[in-house]
């Protein structure tokens, strides 16, 4: 695979992460202990955080639930969320939690960034893809077209702490923003804690908290898409920061020999169609990373290269070509394997 590297111009899946074992050094009452961790199936996904100091194992459980309470918070499908009372009101005005006003503002933002192509009102046609299960069905086009007719982020209307969509048939999903944010009011937790070092993963959503012990930088591997499970296509060393993948293999069936994936573009009801098939990136928030993540694999590479300077802390990006070329812009330090 070829690599091209560029400067960035500063205006403002699955990862996994690897290489979090402690260099040992010295003599062994001046070795650094080993993390501790904790996983939990959340999120429709499995979710770990590995912690150094103060290798509290009831803070580490604080935090996973703390993750839960924001699960059943943003959730589509738990009845009585935030998203789902939204969702069945009927375009009546619903007042919510502020962490919910917070998280559908900032996706609004990134629906306003990428011209519609990410929409958090895409609700309605996403549940009729089953890409978790072993359904395998494409929608009847005719369920497709009316649920397009649905999605159209600029109906939302915030108002303090109530949220009301204009066309009562529309759907809120969250499901593009919701696990960064979640990520980095995780990371804010246990820093108020007074925790020096820590990995988050919520499913690929990777926060790289603080630092190792020893002071070397957190190596976070990159999956290889469409590789083997555990492949990876390359490592990114660096100190405190959030690295975010969206990907067409994710989440995804093959038809008919057609692959249809979990990315949908809001003006075909179909799985989006362009020049990347995965994107890695690389910022300060992990909410921001989550939610432009999405944005190169539905707009293509060149749109999204005139977009970059607008995203607030932007460290870099990664993006996986379909001819196989690997595209890497900013500030950020990936060896490919």
């Amino acid at each position: 695979m070829r690599v091209r590297n560029h400067a960035m111009r500063r205006s403002k899946t699955i990862i996994l992460a690897i290489a979090i074992t402690v260099t040992l050094s010295g003599c062994a009452a001046k070795q650094p202990a080993q993390p501790i961790s904790e996983t939990r199936l959340l999120l429709d996904t499995v979710c770990t955080i590995t912690m150094y100091e103060p290798y509290d194992h009831e803070l580490l459980s604080e935090a996973l639930d703390l993750c839960q309470e924001y699960e059943i918070l943003f959730s589509r499908t738990v009845e009585g969320s935030d998203v789902w009372r939204i969702n069945n009101a009927g375009g009546v005005p619903v007042t919510v939690h502020p962490d919910t006003v917070e998280l559908i503002g900032l996706g609004l933002e990134y629906c306003a960034l990428s011209g519609g192509f990410f929409d958090i009102t895409i609700g309605r046609l996403s549940s009729l893809w089953d890409f978790g299960g072993n359904a395998e069905v494409v929608p009847p086009i005719s369920e497709i077209e009316k649920a397009i007719e649905t999605i159209d982020f600029r109906k939302i209307t915030i108002t303090e702490n109530t949220v009301q969509l204009g066309d009562p048939e529309a759907m809120l999903d969250l499901g593009g923003v919701a696990k960064g944010y979640i990520a980095e009011k995780l990371a804010i937790f246990l820093k108020e804690k007074g925790v020096k070092g820590a990995i988050i993963d919520l499913g690929g959503n990777i926060v790289a908290v603080g630092a190792k012990p020893d002071g070397s930088a957190w190596n976070i591997g990159v999956e290889k898409p469409f590789g083997k499970s555990g492949e990876t296509l390359g490592v990114i060393s660096t100190g405190a920061a959030s690295i975010v993948t969206s990907g067409i293999y994710e989440r995804q069936f093959v038809k008919d020999g057609k692959l249809y994936h979990h990315i949908l573009d809001p003006t075909t009801g179909m799985p989006a169609e362009s020049d990347v098939i995965s994107a890695t990136v690389i910022t300060e928030s992990s909410a921001v990373g989550d939610a432009f993540s999405t944005i190169p694999v539905l707009l293509g590479k060149e749109k999204t290269m005139t977009l970059i300077d607008r995203v607030p802390g932007l460290k870099g990006i990664i993006l996986i070509l379909e001819n196989g070329e690997i595209f890497q812009q900013g500030d950020i330090d990936f060896i490919p394997l």
